[in-house]
């Protein structure tokens, strides 16, 4: 009962909120609602592709570098990690005896591809943790501006609990937008260093893919009979 009684007081005291705060709070509910939304939406993308698993890259380089190519494919097979993805696309591509620059193209446009849909909705993540504050600060002057206003209305029957009330609405404003803005421009920092060093690996993980290549004692021949990467062999880097 009295979890109860707590919740309700807390939901009316929300609703003071709103109501004190006026349409500048209301739309910062909102912004902060899909700021929510977008970090769980990032959240659950970056768990899905294991986006911090690296345990597959020395033990798929090593292989690689052995020459043992079916050996390196194995442990590439069935991870959603764009490092992993990339990999096999470049294996594939030498296995199916694809010169190297175009594997290095294939690769490169792979890797960017899965980067670029993992950098997505950073840029609404963005506009809130900007916009926010200064919708809020939006909000106090204009608070201000009424608190005042209202003071020189009441001439010399001046009662400062209307300043000091006035000033209390005009400043939760600019607390609302500061709440919303804080987590959103945390939470957009740690999204773009992850995908970063990702990035980061990534690149390191093919230079060393194509470097090792040259020094492996059973290198794959290159031809100039093929110039793409079969869907076959795309398909299977999946």
């Amino acid at each position: 009962m009295t979890e109860q009684v707590a919740t309700f007081m807390d939901f009316n005291a929300l609703r003071e909120i709103l109501v004190l705060g006026g349409p500048v709070v209301m739309v910062l509910a909102v912004m902060s609602v899909f700021g929510l939304a977008i970090s769980l939406l990032k959240a659950w993308q970056f768990w899905s592709v294991r986006i911090g698993d690296r345990s597959f890259v020395e033990p798929a380089l090593e292989a690689w570098q052995a020459g043992d190519h079916q050996r390196t494919l194995e442990i590439l097979d069935g991870r959603r990690n764009p490092i992993a993805r990339a990999l096999a696309i470049g294996v594939e591509g030498f296995r199916s005896n694809v010169a190297e620059p175009l594997v290095r193209e294939e690769t490169a446009r792979k890797g960017a591809r899965d980067i670029t849909i993992l950098r997505g909705y950073f840029r609404p993540l963005e506009v809130i943790s900007t916009v926010s504050p200064l919708l809020g600060l939006l909000g106090t002057v204009i608070g201000m501006i009424a608190a005042f206003s209202e003071l020189e209305a009441a001439g010399s029957q001046v009662d400062p609990t209307v300043l000091s009330g006035g000033i209390w609405e005009a400043l939760l404003t600019t607390a609302v937008g500061l709440v919303v803005a804080i987590p959103a421009t945390a939470l957009l920092n740690y999204f773009e260093r992850v995908t970063e060093r990702l990035h980061e690996d990534m690149q390191d993980s093919l230079t060393r893919l194509f470097t090792q290549r040259s020094l492996s004692p059973t290198p794959a021949p290159v031809t100039e009979t093929q110039d793409h990467i079969s869907p076959k062999a795309v398909a299977n880097a999946y």
